[in-house]
């Protein structure tokens, strides 16, 4: 299975990730926050330009670094962690909508929730370079499925108590409520923010 209407390759785009990791930032502020908080987030992230027009191509790791730490700084973390997750959950609905062919979605609804969950981590993992940035992925399918990310840009320079790679762990999650699991539960079990040495993401149905 491979996620279809991406024209970009990875040698060329080292260092950057998709829009999506801006674009449903700001659809979920805005719905949760409304658009003053939105306004006000990409402001402080140096974003502005974005406010007119969202992105349509991949965008350099450094915005969303930037816009992570923004949303952070203005709602507070504990604020800020259910609308990066609803982020999250925004983009999947993309990718189920726009990236992953249909015929593979049926496909992978037939499996057994298994080896259902085997081949959507490796097609995540395929393309993977196109929301990590320069950070790295890793996956073992064994029940329970975890993920790993390392040097996530979620979290880069970040210093917390609580995790923080929220937009991921949404992403995720719908992704195997979809495809593998009604049921599936997605936690970021360790973060680097929390002085791990990666991210860590869980799943359990």
């Amino acid at each position: 299975m491979a996620l279809q209407g991406i024209d970009v390759s990875e040698k060329s785009n080292q260092g950057r990730v998709g829009p999506n990791a801006v674009i449903r930032v700001f659809e979920a502020l805005t719905a949760q926050r409304g658009a003053d908080d939105a306004e006000a987030v990409f402001k402080t992230a140096g974003l502005d330009a974005y406010l007119g027009a969202m992105p349509t191509e991949m965008v350099d790791e450094g915005e969303v670094i930037a816009l992570q730490n923004a949303l952070r700084q203005h709602l507070g973390v504990t604020a800020a962690r259910p609308v990066a997750r609803d982020a999250g959950m925004r983009t999947g609905d993309y990718l189920l909508a726009k990236r992953i062919p249909r015929p593979a979605q049926a496909i992978l609804k037939l499996l057994p929730p298994k080896l259902a969950a085997k081949t959507l981590l490796k097609a995540i993992r395929g393309n993977a370079w196109t929301f990590v940035g320069t950070g790295t992925f890793d996956a073992d399918a064994a029940y329970p499925p975890r993920i790993r990310i390392q040097n996530s840009p979620l979290c880069r320079g970040a210093s917390s108590d609580q995790p923080l790679c929220d937009f991921y762990a949404g992403t995720f999650e719908r992704l195997f409520r979809e495809l593998v699991q009604s049921k599936a539960q997605v936690t970021e079990t360790a973060c680097h923010a929390m002085g791990a040495s990666d991210c860590e993401f869980e799943v359990r149905w």
